[in-house]
């Protein structure tokens, strides 16, 4: 891989091969689209051309060895010196090895999204429905060690579950409501929340709570019908630790790469929603990474840090602070672990405040205050984009749309809070300045 190649994360090749696909007749010919397309994200127009004919030859549409089956054939060549070099007591070690791989394999499917850790009642349906596989092999204790589970979690729970006599009281009465409440909900055109649904039982003569009513419809995934169509975006994760607020509402940075910021906004369009994540370094606003996804998942949040990581490299130990919302996706294990990878110190907003009715839970998710600065580009994302260009049709013109602004916002936009200019600019100027060049260094 070339150097130029390697400057530039996966994820923006891919999109930029895309976007060049997608308006190639909008520029009159693809070396144009090239052109204007390779100017935005940074790369020499040659660079991106050969990103593209690189995925015309993966799709089959140009000849060439795909770089599938090239990855391939060096794969099967390592491991044929492997397999000379080790050639002896390999039946063994993969008479050992393979029911494990076995499980790995369907345990990676089973829990695929990632994120915290599944429920208890979730592995233990996994472990039963393959313990009897693998009996022999291993036994009950290997598999729980994948999830992971305690093997004496997981027998109590199959020992309660073949005998209901032995579960608690709680259970046994919400096995009893459960098909109460459904029955309700579907005799009743499938739009009673749960203040009414919990009315109708009481009218009925069950004597239950509205919490537990609340409860058991929410672990049922069903819900009353709602005016309109409700759109969040910060959901917060009550189960995954919280880091601490290291920003306190200050975003201000003393030098670039000490502060980052990170949200993510909705795009209505004629085919359904899409997402719009940033992040943004908080010494010239500039935004560092961005990402458009149709589903507001963990992994496109992360995709826009993997862009911010790969372009600006922090060091460890330099002291960058990486801030964001409440929300699960940005609590979620694998961004977490990102970030502890690159060395970036995690905080997250603490949704408290001094109000006149006391402290906020902390389980709330906030205001607006407190990720102050990623709301106000996401303001100016939808003012200055959105709202004055659109409606918009797909996925597709709004990330175009996107590309076209960030490039726009970063190298010639300007900014009063930094003097009315550019952000790139801005950055310029503070590592050319001579009293900041043994900070730079």
């Amino acid at each position: 891989m070339s150097k130029t190649t390697n400057k530039f994360c996966p994820d923006v090749r891919e999109r930029a091969v895309r976007l060049v696909l997608d308006t190639e007749g909008q520029h009159g010919s693809r070396w144009r689209a090239v052109v204007s397309i390779a100017a935005k994200i940074g790369c020499s127009a040659q660079t991106l051309n050969d990103w593209v004919k690189k995925a015309e030859v993966d799709s089959g549409k140009r000849a060439g060895v795909p770089t599938e089956l090239a990855e391939r054939m060096k794969a099967l060549e390592r491991e044929n010196r492997e397999l000379r070099q080790g050639e002896e007591g390999q039946e063994t070690v993969q008479w050992i090895v393979s029911p494990t791989n076995e499980i790995l394999r369907k345990a990676s499917a089973y829990f695929a999204n990632g994120g915290a850790r599944p429920p208890v009642e979730v592995m233990v349906g996994f472990i039963d429905a393959h313990r009897d596989a693998h009996r022999d092999a291993h036994g009950v204790e290997p598999i729980c060690s994948v999830p992971p589970i305690a093997p004496s979690t997981c027998y109590d729970h199959l020992v309660r579950r073949a005998d209901p006599a032995r579960r608690s009281d709680r259970a046994r009465r919400d096995e009893a409501l459960r098909p109460e409440i459904r029955r309700v909900f579907e005799q009743n055109w499938r739009v009673y929340g749960v203040r009414k649904v919990w009315r109708q039982l009481r009218r009925e003569g069950f004597d239950v709570a509205r919490c537990t009513v609340a409860r058991l419809m929410k672990s049922m995934g069903i819900q009353g019908i709602i005016r309109g169509r409700p759109h969040r975006t910060t959901i917060p994760d009550r189960k995954a630790p919280s880091p601490l607020d290291k920003v306190n509402r200050q975003f201000r940075a003393p030098a670039p790469n000490r502060l980052w910021v990170s949200d993510f906004t909705y795009v209505a369009t004629w085919k359904g929603c899409v997402y719009v994540a940033f992040v943004i370094d908080a010494y010239a606003r500039k935004i560092v990474g961005w990402r458009v996804s149709p589903s507001a998942h963990a992994g496109f949040v992360l995709d826009a840090l993997e862009q911010a990581v790969h372009d600006r490299r922090p060091g460890k130990g330099m002291g960058l602070v990486h801030h964001s919302d409440r929300g699960s996706q940005y609590l979620s294990i694998r961004y977490s672990e990102r970030l502890a990878e690159a060395g970036i110190e995690s905080s997250v907003a603490s949704g408290t405040y001094a109000a006149p009715l006391g402290p906020r839970s902390p389980f709330a998710v906030g205001d607006s205050y407190d990720n102050a600065l990623a709301e106000t580009i996401n303001g100016l994302f939808k003012a200055e984009v959105i709202h004055r260009r659109g409606p918009w049709r797909s996925f597709e013109a709004v990330e175009y749309a996107t590309l076209g602004w960030v490039d726009w916002f970063n190298n010639r936009r300007l900014l009063e809070p930094i003097g009315n200019i550019p952000p790139a600019e801005a950055e310029a100027n503070f590592y050319t300045a001579p009293e900041t060049e043994n900070m730079a260094a």
